[in-house]
């Protein structure tokens, strides 16, 4: 079928069904707003096997995903969804640009976690935004943010036990959603360790794509790590 989009780590293509489509994860890794590039062996079948793993659990739990169903390896068949234009941040943990921004030791640990939303625009950057910069861009109403903020805890209140038990810290991840075509919001898009900050419990290590911004070495056994532990 026709290819709709192409993106960083993804192509979407149309399927017989209007409101359906196949997603398929690439190889391809990006950071820094696609400046640094490099292809990953094995990393879209890593990535699809644990979207797959964790949408159907967060399905089990009660949360609206558009996933549906793993075609093979590489391949989700998912409810086309028209996308919030906002990514929305959980932390739980301070890494990253939360250290950045505030100074704060990275692996400082925080009573509540705190949400953060993204303006989905490659040429801005993706920037961060409050609920007043969302409310001038027009890009989701104040009911909706509300709804956000609240799914995006009931999500995290789901998969920080379930990784616990596998020895795995959820320090932050990326959400994204999107209505389907009866206008229900689902979570779209994907978890994995391309939008996880996922760290070794006992030992700190991270399994996740810093791996690769920050040129740790290792990215293809962290990948296969965090999918060994996902299965389990």
């Amino acid at each position: 079928m026709s290819l709709i989009y192409e993106g960083k780590a993804k192509r979407v293509y149309e399927t017989d069904n209007p409101d359906q489509v196949r997603v398929e994860f690439k190889d391809s890794a990006t950071a820094f707003n696609g400046q640094k590039k490099a292809e990953i062996p094995g990393k879209g079948i890593v990535n699809a096997a644990v979207t797959t793993r964790l949408y159907g659990w967060l399905q089990d739990h009660g949360i609206a995903t558009h996933f549906i169903e793993q075609l093979d390896d590489r391949n989700l068949l998912v409810d086309k969804l028209t996308m919030v234009q906002l990514e929305v941040v959980v932390r739980n943990w301070v890494a990253g640009s939360l250290h950045q921004r505030t100074g704060i030791p990275e692996g400082t640990t925080m009573d509540e976690p705190i949400i953060e939303f993204y303006y989905k625009n490659d040429d801005l950057g993706d920037p961060l935004l409050n609920e007043d910069h969302i409310r001038l861009l027009g890009a989701a109403s104040p009911d909706l943010v509300a709804r956000l903020r609240q799914e995006a805890l009931r999500i995290n209140q789901v998969l920080k036990p379930f990784f616990l038990q596998r020895g795995i810290v959820l320090v932050d991840f990326k959400l994204e959603f999107g209505w389907d075509a009866m206008g229900e919001l689902k979570l779209g898009d994907e978890i994995s360790p391309d939008t996880c900050r996922l760290w070794d419990q006992s030992s700190g290590e991270r399994l996740d794509k810093d791996r690769f911004r920050r040129d740790l070495g290792r990215v293809e056994e962290a990948y296969q790590e965090i999918l060994k532990r996902v299965m389990s």
